[in-house]
């Protein structure tokens, strides 16, 4: 560029140049003038212009050309963009002094070197020149700028060659760790650092370790390492000699990788193997971090693998007897055992009476009741009890228990404790839609039908009448040992108040009373709390021929009465007509006595017009 630079230079001031002596110079070398003018681009060319600008003696051609490559070969090219290398002469207070073979020496900033502080002279840098000479004629170096552009080479390098780097992981991030490689700041995914699990990051922290680039973004200079891509390979010749020599049942050493809910992840040597939570222990437990703990070392069986041996099935708890095969030979049905309760259900709970020797106890066989209920109204987890053997199969390893066994039937006595016909107070248990049931004591229960909680309230449910748990008497209508039955009764502790209605309210009976309600076939009227009575519309009529309206009180009559169904039915209008026959009858009666005292005709109209015009509302 330089050389371009001169020679544009020389074009621009040939063009009025004349060719004079010049002192010291050979002017036979010059071409002559003539001859200048007639080819100026020979003049051009042939003219010795450093001779010329310098006003030096000429110079042999070949001791120029042995200079200029003396000075390529021990001077850089101070105008080329490039990393060099060079080497510290000096360090002053603020700056490092450096030899880049250049026509002067180069100047960096400590603070480029920072995370050197170990810089001595004599140190080989790289370096790029930042400015090319500054006022005082000094090159402007930049270490930092020469690191950046060598650090993406070499990451660049490592990435397209699969070459392993080592790297200063400086502190944790989200997911990840940040690792200083040559000087970039590169990202570490947490399930890149180990082929196992890491729980503890802060560990790594502040170390130095051997990676591999596996993915660069130049958009976003984003760089990502591994360590575990590093030792993969080596785990993966690891892992196809353990599964090629992998036998079931054969016992293998291993380490506790992970624990999970459902059972524990243990390492091989590379490959990893199952032990569901069911293969753990005998006994029942509630989580697998019970048996086991992170990083312990265990022997475990191989119970199973698939075709391609990549799902490994472990057992721990196969290495050691069932317990089933341990328990007492002497063991028997009817004996008694205490256990601890492990598990309950709805339908009842489990006892362990051995370590992994569990009987269960069905919740029919808690409590004598035949009224059901769930285990944990007799049962909690942890409880410690004492229960019968009812069932013992040894070749399915089944026990069943059973705890009302070891209190008396309070069957055996029921005849002579709830005879038939005597009262009692029991507690409402439960509900159904016919009726209720009372718990009489433990292990007693009785149903009360519907139709025998009241004689006089028409009920549709039995929670209209009473409440659960609520104490209720009863007296015993009937009993069935043999079905362990007792039917009960409520409304039969007091006498049926409609053996009294049916006297006091028989039909012909009058009593009065206000419309309740007015309904779409008559009215309802209530003569007391128990009796309430329907009139049908035709007998809602008065004398005067309108009808009662609702809340006018009347007098009615009890035209119909039935005890077994409590219907009542009333008239007001049977009043007046019964009222207006007994008129018509006295006045038949009153005529025939005076057409034997010879009394006129007129007469007797006269009594049928009075009857006719009361009738019809006349005074």
């Amino acid at each position: 560029m330089a050389e371009e630079n001169k020679n544009k230079e020389v074009q621009d001031n040939t063009e009025n140049v004349e060719v004079q002596d010049v002192a010291g110079m050979d002017t036979k070398s010059q071409p002559e003038p003539e001859k200048q003018q007639e080819n100026p681009e020979k003049f051009l060319k042939e003219f010795n212009w450093h001779n010329y600008e310098e006003g030096i003696d000429p110079i042999d051609d070949e001791k120029l050309e042995e200079f200029e490559k003396l000075v390529e070969e021990n001077f850089v090219d101070t105008l080329d963009d490039e990393v060099v290398t060079g080497k510290v002469i000096n360090i002053t207070d603020r700056d490092a002094i450096i030899d880049i073979n250049a026509k002067s020496e180069g100047v960096i900033s400590l603070n480029e070197f920072r995370y050197n502080p170990d810089l001595k002279v004599g140190d080989d840098v790289e370096v790029l020149i930042d400015v090319r000479e500054d006022a005082t004629g000094q090159l402007i170096l930049s270490h930092r700028k020469a690191r950046v552009i060598k650090a993406w080479e070499r990451v660049n390098k490592a990435h397209d060659e699969s070459l392993v780097v080592n790297g200063f992981i400086k502190c944790r991030t989200k997911g990840g760790m940040i690792v200083d490689v040559f000087g970039i700041e590169a990202f570490l995914p947490g399930s890149q650092i180990d082929v196992k699990p890491i729980r503890d990051y802060d560990a790594y922290v502040g170390k130095n370790m051997e990676f591999k680039v596996v993915k660069i973004n130049h958009e976003f200079k984003n760089v990502v390492v591994s360590h575990k891509a590093l030792i993969e390979a080596d785990i993966e010749e690891q892992k196809k000699e353990i599964i090629g020599q992998l036998e079931k049942g054969q016992v293998l050493e291993g380490t506790v990788k992970n624990i999970t809910s459902y059972g524990v992840f243990v390492d091989l040597g590379g490959v990893d193997g199952l032990v569901h939570i069911t293969d753990l222990s005998w006994s029942r437990i509630n989580h697998p971090n019970e048996i086991v703990e992170l990083d312990q070392k265990l022997n475990v069986v191989i119970l199973d693998f698939d075709e391609s041996k990549t799902r490994i099935q472990l057992g721990l708890k196969q290495l050691s007897q069932h317990p089933w095969d341990a328990l007492d030979e002497n063991l028997k049905v009817g004996d008694k055992v205490k256990g601890k309760v492990v598990v309950i259900a709805d339908y009842g709970a489990f006892i362990e009476v051995a370590e992994g020797v569990e009987g269960l106890i069905h919740v029919s066989e808690m409590s004598w009741s035949t009224h059901l209920r769930s285990a944990q109204d007799f049962v909690n987890v942890g409880d410690e009890v004492e229960a019968q053997i009812l069932t013992l199969d040894r070749e399915d390893r089944k026990m069943s228990l059973g705890i009302k066994q070891l209190t008396p039937d309070p069957w055996t006595d029921i005849t002579s404790k709830y005879p038939v016909g005597s009262k009692h107070t029991g507690i409402v248990r439960n509900f159904t839609n016919f009726g209720v049931f009372v718990e009489l004591e433990e292990g007693i229960d009785g149903l009360i039908y519907i139709s025998d909680l009241s004689w006089t309230k028409k009920i549709k449910h039995p929670s209209e009448f009473t409440n659960v748990g609520d104490e209720l008497e009863v007296v015993v209508l009937e009993l069935d040992v043999e079905g362990r039955k007792l039917s009960l009764g409520h409304k039969q502790i007091e006498d049926n108040p409609w053996d009294k209605y049916e006297k006091d309210y028989g039909v012909g009976t009058t009593h009065t009373a206000a419309i309740t309600e007015i309904v779409d076939k008559g009215a309802t009227i209530d003569f007391n709390e128990d009796i309430t009575a329907f009139v049908p519309q035709r007998h809602l009529e008065k004398e005067d021929g309108s009808k009662l309206k609702k809340g006018e009180e009347a007098e009615f009559q009890i035209i119909e009465f039935n005890k077994e169904f409590k219907r009542v039915v009333a008239s007001h209008t049977a009043i007046h007509k019964e009222e207006e026959q007994k008129i018509v009858k006295q006045a038949a009666k009153k005529a025939a006595a005076q057409n034997a005292d010879k009394t006129t005709i007129g007469d007797v109209n006269a009594d049928l017009q009075a009857l006719k015009d009361k009738m019809e509302g006349k005074k």
